[in-house]
C-alpha cells in the first residue's frame, strides 16, 4: 500500500507541474495562478495515455493535446514508468495519467454531455459506447475504458421541470425504460 502512495503522489506532482508548464507557455497570460483551471478532472488509466488522449480527441472534436509526457521508473518511482497527458475539450483540462492498474472508474464519478438535439445525443451514445463502452439506463453509458458519461439532451431538461404534471410524468416514466435517452418517446 505504501508503494502505492507513493506512485500516486509522485504522479500527481508530476502531472501538476505538466499543468503549470502549459499554463506558462500560454504567451496571453500574466501568472500560472491567473490561467490554472480552478478544478482539473484527473483520469487514472492502466497504460498508454496517448492512445487514451487520442481516443477522447477523436470523439469530441473541439478539443486538442496540449502535452504528452513519458516519464522511466527512476523519474516516476512506479516499475513501469508513468505516463500522463493533457488534453483540453470543450475549453475543460483533463490530465491523463498511465500508472498501472491500482484504480479502476466507476459510476461514483461521470462527466455530463449536454447535447442540442437528438442528433447529437446519437453521435456521442454511438461514439462512447463503440468498441467496448457499454449502455447504461436512463441516458448512461460508459466508454472503452470504463469512464461513466450522462448524454443529456438539453431539451431533456424542460420536460422534466415543466409546469405541466402531465409531461413532467410521461418524461420521468419514459426515461426510465430508455438507455439512451430518445426525446420523441419523452413527449
Amino acid at each position: 500500500m505504501k508503494k502505492h502512495k507513493i506512485i500516486f503522489w509522485t504522479a500527481t506532482i508530476v502531472a501538476v507541474s505538466i499543468l503549470t508548464k502549459s499554463c506558462n507557455n500560454n504567451k496571453k497570460t500574466k501568472t500560472t495562478t491567473d490561467t490554472i483551471q480552478k478544478i482539473t478532472p484527473y483520469l487514472w488509466v492502466e497504460k498508454d495515455a496517448k492512445a487514451v488522449a487520442d481516443y477522447y480527441l477523436s470523439i469530441f472534436k473541439n478539443g486538442k493535446l496540449k502535452d504528452f509526457r513519458k516519464f522511466d521508473s527512476t523519474e516516476s518511482g512506479n516499475d513501469a514508468g508513468i505516463e500522463t497527458a493533457v488534453i483540453e475539450i470543450e475549453g475543460i483540462e483533463f490530465i491523463i495519467l498511465a500508472a498501472g492498474p491500482l484504480f479502476k472508474f466507476n459510476e461514483a464519478v461521470s462527466f455530463v454531455i449536454n447535447t442540442k438535439d437528438q442528433a447529437e445525443t446519437d453521435y456521442y451514445w454511438e461514439a462512447l459506447t463503440a468498441n467496448g463502452g457499454e449502455e447504461g439506463s436512463c441516458g448512461w453509458c460508459k466508454d472503452k475504458y470504463g469512464l461513466s458519461w450522462q448524454v443529456i439532451p438539453t431539451e431533456y431538461f424542460e420536460l422534466i421541470h415543466s409546469d405541466d404534471p402531465k409531461v413532467r410524468g410521461k418524461a420521468m416514466k419514459n426515461t426510465l425504460n430508455q438507455k439512451k435517452i430518445i426525446l420523441s418517446e419523452l413527449k
